[in-house]
């Protein structure tokens, strides 16, 4: 690990800290990450080993940046929503890896570095001279994150790895949605998103291993071995987000079927439309669903039909159970039935619109989305993380960076380049420079 400086950006003003008091201990401080990811699922490992405490420098090519840069809502030049949702607390260096001098920051960077992050199609960090074995051989205690589309030991390890297709080859699609609907896909990139976050288990928990190790000094651990190679693959993680319906298909023999908004196994559960707008219901328990009938929509003679009496009875006969709720419930104002739920203990909700739900006083009042100054925009939204370590909040320490940003910075500070070592590679094309 390394001592890196608290502020290690070199233009506050572009990228302030959020908080600037009273942040809790940041439990990866010091750990340096080169982050030579794009798009959804390597970013967004990155970005939680970021809001950890981590330095996390990502590298990006110095004409185009990652990819989603043109991805989504423009904001200023060079960034979009879509690159800010995955990149906050980072630096941005570019380079352009394709190159020999630009390999060669990256090796020079190497021994500074603990984690390296990369979703390099299987083969092509080796192409580049990236891969493990090259970069274990500067670094022998280096944990090496690669994440692909299939296993790279596999027929398919060559194949592109796509959220929507994977989606479908992963049988997500075939889950989501109503049963006279056509498959269709979640709203968000769902396997991109779990395929990072278990991508930032693995790192943590290789970190864990490497520094206990090493505290321990075990001989029989030399430090050769510390490293670790993490290898995670789009569709495996696919496969594992079908939880429970995909062990149904496997115990049935054949695909679950669909509920869309219900639940395949309780009854009532799920969305429902009241006189004024929708919201979401969910009758658990026997004992709720009592107080459901009499308390809430006051029809005790549903509670007493012994069709309803339990769960597995309401679920085998849920097709004549759901036309009465769905009439009643249709009949009362939302906020009148919200508050009966409430007082009964029965879990329940509003449902609101996207936009909504990101500027509700709930949302307002846990500082979920904040507002940092942007150098061409004014200002950007930025989501803080969702973490809080003893009973805070863990801070938004910069806004997601401007394309190279870092650049100038990051080379002085780790590799002592001079300026105008720096401007003979930006001449060549090897990076560019904030102005």
């Amino acid at each position: 690990m390394h001592d890196t400086p608290s502020h290690p950006h070199a233009h506050p003003t572009a990228h302030p800290t959020a908080h600037p008091t009273a942040h809790p201990t940041l439990p990866l401080q010091g750990v340096r990450v080169l982050d030579l990811s794009r798009v959804f699922a390597g970013p967004l490992c990155g970005q939680v080993l970021a809001d950890f405490g981590a330095e996390v420098i990502k590298v990006e090519h110095p004409g185009r940046g990652d990819d989603t840069r043109d991805w989504g809502q423009r904001i200023g030049q060079t960034e979009t929503t879509y690159f800010s949702a995955m990149n906050r607390n980072k630096r941005s260096l570019t380079l352009d890896l394709q190159s020999p001098e630009g390999l060669r920051i990256v090796q020079q960077l190497l021994p500074q570095v603990d984690v390296v992050i990369h979703n390099f199609k299987t083969g092509g960090a080796e192409k580049l001279g990236l891969g493990f074995a090259q970069l274990q051989a500067l670094k022998p205690d280096l944990i090496y994150c690669a994440i692909a589309g299939y296993d790279s030991s596999g027929p398919e390890a060559s194949r592109p790895g796509y959220d929507l297709v994977i989606q479908g080859e992963a049988g997500l699609m075939a889950l989501n949605g109503a049963a006279d609907m056509p498959p269709l896909k979640f709203g968000v990139a769902v396997v991109d998103m779990m395929t990072g976050m278990y991508a930032a288990q693995a790192v943590l928990a290789a970190l864990f291993r490497r520094d206990r190790v090493a505290d321990a000094a075990d001989p029989t651990h030399p430090a050769k071995t510390q490293g670790q190679l993490i290898e995670l693959a789009l569709y495996d993680c696919g496969l594992m987000v079908t939880g429970y319906y995909g062990l149904d298909a496997l115990l049935l023999g054949r695909d679950p079927q669909r509920y869309g908004n219900a639940h395949p196994s309780i009854v009532p559960y799920g969305l429902f439309e009241a006189a004024d707008g929708p919201l979401i219901i969910a009758v658990g328990t026997n004992h709720q669903f009592e107080k459901f009938c009499r308390h809430v929509v006051q029809r005790p003679d549903i509670v007493e039909d012994p069709r309803y009496a339990t769960n597995v009875e309401r679920a085998r006969h849920r097709l004549s159970l759901l036309p009465l709720v769905t009439e009643v419930i249709r009949s009362l104002p939302r906020a009148l039935l919200l508050e009966r739920l409430d007082a009964q203990g029965i879990p329940c909700g509003q449902v609101a619109g996207l936009h909504e739900a990101l500027t509700s006083e709930r949302t307002q009042r846990s500082q979920l989305v904040q507002q940092l100054p942007h150098p061409v925009a004014g200002h950007t939204h930025v989501f803080a993380p969702p973490y809080r370590l003893n009973g805070q909040r863990l801070p938004i320490r910069s806004a997601p960076p401007t394309l190279g940003e870092g650049t100038r910075e990051l080379l002085h500070r780790l590799l002592d380049l001079s300026d105008a070592q720096l401007e003979a590679l930006r001449a060549q094309g090897v990076l560019t420079l904030p102005e």
